[in-house]
């Protein structure tokens, strides 16, 4: 097989995002998409609950209500123009969607249907600033029904139909090469090297447009609802390079895994109205979040089950709360989100893949009983700063890297700011995704290939020369494992300054001794050793520069908790912390101003959507 390869627009990564963006690219560009899976397997798949976008099917529902949603969500550091986008072009993509063939649920009208999602309101039309606390007309915001979904595999059925989409389109695929390095030249971005993994050739691909859609990197924690995969290969290589990582400090730990495996239930369960209980029985949301209980955002849920574990109230003691989903309990709290009674086939029909996960890993039945539950590392909301058009910056004054591009979880445009709601993942893939295709488009259209330098391959072969030759001295098993706990216990849902220095001590030691792993296998046909060792050091490079943000980062705001600063410092912190690296074995943190909106009141000119208390 020829190992030169030649695109106008080349995407790594076969996601969402990936897939989105090869879709609109090759409608006026030569495209192909690198990804070290087959396509169908890459994490999109395993988005369960639905896609936000304010379609207005079952209740009166805005783009500007989600846009307030997704902004106060974030805990405020989310960039205001990104986020209107965001909620303006989900309308169309879900649209897009649809016509694409992807099967959503319907409503008795033959509409898409739609469910409730943490965080999605909308104005209570009933509100009354005097009734009594805790009332119906007392809330000023109410949930709302904004999730299109697709029973609960929303982001397998949206995989399915792009990549089909795809090859409909001729986009040429490149299944199982796994990205080792970025060709940089003159700050520019000239394509990739790659090793294909059936062989352990490399592989140069030289491209005007290149897009980094490599998904998440929660394999850098414990407990994990991330696939193995996930390991942050674009925002690693960006980062070894010189670019900076933005906003890395914020990683979104979801509260209803299954307990000690990870494995996400989705949040879709209280959305059709189930609820998480203590010990004693109790909702004990109601504590935390009076106004949307169960529906309050992911960092909200997840403190409040590690308060509940600190108060004694885990169930027997132990460090997990139970998820109750049984139409019975439904039915007692009136959680229904059509207010009417529901039964087990009910249940069942909405929540399929999650029961059957329950049954498969558990042994628990969630229609007869409760389900125990954890928080699980699940989302990082940094990642490779980019533009509203998916273009790389390079720096905090917001130049441009040409020819390189971001989206999805390895990116930060930011539309999620400190927190991420539910649903938004999956927009957020499709409409930057479909974003980023059309402008690598058009700058392929308006420049030239640009030489490579020679043997552009070289450093990447003798990266790879010295893991096969050099004797195992350190296992990089062990070094994972330790690099897992310590981010775990040390960088997880709580921190201080006391927990992050001791991260950031041992993950520079594990930086070290990498340096001295080497791979049993010694052949090059399905070397996965070589393979884990490669992205071992990439989460080495994440956890380093997340650490490194929260150590910065002397506040308390969205999915960064820190035990020591318990208060949000709008003062000091309302900016996103861009961290690169400074050395072998450090980063250093730089600042960038919250992009804001103004609108004009009273002939002043205000914010569109003023600084609040986050309550739920």
């Amino acid at each position: 097989m020829n190992n030169y390869h030649r695109f106008d627009c080349l995407i790594v990564g076969a996601g969402g995002a990936g897939l989105m963006a090869a879709l609109e690219s090759s409608k006026l560009a030569g495209t192909a998409v690198v990804t070290k899976l087959y396509p169908t397997r890459s994490h999109t798949g395993a988005a369960q609950g639905g896609i936000a976008a304010a379609l207005s099917n079952l209740e009166e529902d805005s783009w500007e209500n989600h846009a307030y949603d997704t902004i106060k969500g974030g805990d405020y550091l989310v960039d205001q123009t990104a986020a209107e986008i965001l909620a303006k072009d989900a309308v169309e993509c879900i649209y897009d969607l649809e016509h694409m063939g992807l099967p959503f649920d319907r409503t008795p009208a033959g509409k898409i249907s739609q469910r409730r999602f943490g965080g999605h309101t909308k104005p209570n039309p009933e509100y009354d600033p005097s009734a009594a606390p805790g009332t119906p007309n007392a809330r000023p915001r109410i949930p709302v029904m904004r999730a299109c979904h697709s029973a609960d595999r929303t982001g397998h059925m949206i995989l399915q139909t792009l990549y089909q989409q795809c090859i409909k389109q001729g986009v040429t695929f490149f299944d199982e090469f796994h990205m080792v390095d970025l060709i940089m030249e003159d700050g520019e971005c000239r394509g990739i090297i790659a090793i294909e993994i059936a062989t352990g050739q490399l592989h140069t691909f030289h491209a005007k447009s290149v897009m980094l859609a490599t998904g998440g990197y929660g394999r850098i924690f414990k407990v994990s609802s991330n696939a193995y995969a996930l390991t942050g290969d674009g925002p690693a290589l960006a980062y070894r390079h010189g670019l900076p990582l933005e906003d890395m400090e914020f990683y979104q730990f979801h509260p209803t895994g299954i307990y000690r495996l990870g494995i996400l239930l989705s949040e879709a369960c209280r959305g059709d109205g189930g609820v998480m209980i203590n010990d004693k029985g109790e909702r004990f949301m109601e504590r935390y979040a009076p106004n949307l209980k169960d529906l309050a955002s992911r960092d909200v849920c997840s403190r409040s089950i590690y308060q509940e574990v600190r108060a004694g109230r885990g169930v027997g003691g132990r460090d997990f709360v139970y998820l109750d989903i049984r139409a019975d309990t439904i039915n007692r709290y009136g959680t229904s989100p059509t207010g009417s009674k529901v039964d087990s086939r009910w249940v069942e029909s909405r929540l399929p893949d999650i029961i059957e996960f329950a049954r498969t890993y558990l042994g628990v039945d969630p229609i007869h009983e409760p389900v125990p539950i954890q928080p699980t590392a699940h989302y990082g909301m940094g990642g490779i700063p980019t533009d509203i058009w998916g273009r790389v910056l390079r720096n905090v004054q917001g130049d441009q890297v040409p020819g390189l591009y971001s989206a999805g979880e390895s990116a930060c445009v930011s539309v999620h700011g400190a927190n991420r709601l539910g649903t938004n993942s999956l927009v957020d893939l499709v409409v930057y995704g479909r974003r980023a295709g059309r402008d690598m488009a058009r700058h392929a259209h308006e420049t030239p290939f640009q030489a490579l330098p020679a043997k552009p391959e070289t450093h990447s072969k003798e990266l790879i020369s010295r893991l096969l030759s050099q004797p195992v001295r350190f296992p990089w098993v062990k070094l994972r494992d330790e690099m897992q706990r310590v981010m775990m216990d040390d960088c997880g849902v709580y921190r201080t300054a006391e927990t992050l220095e001791r991260a950031q001590t041992t993950i520079a030691r594990l930086k070290e001794q990498f340096l001295q792993v080497g791979v049993q296998d010694k052949g090059s046909v399905f070397n996965t050793g070589l393979l884990e060792v490669l992205e071992l050091g990439n989460l080495l490079e994440l956890a380093e520069a997340t650490v490194a943000g929260a150590v910065a980062r002397k506040e308390s705001r969205g999915a960064h908790s820190r035990e020591d600063f318990v208060d949000r410092n709008d003062e000091q912190f309302f900016s996103h912390t861009f961290a690169s690296k400074d050395g072998e074995n450090s980063a250093k943190v730089d600042y960038r101003p919250v992009d804001i909106l103004w609108t004009e009141k009273d002939g002043q000119k205000v914010p569109k959507y003023p600084l609040e208390i986050r309550k739920y």
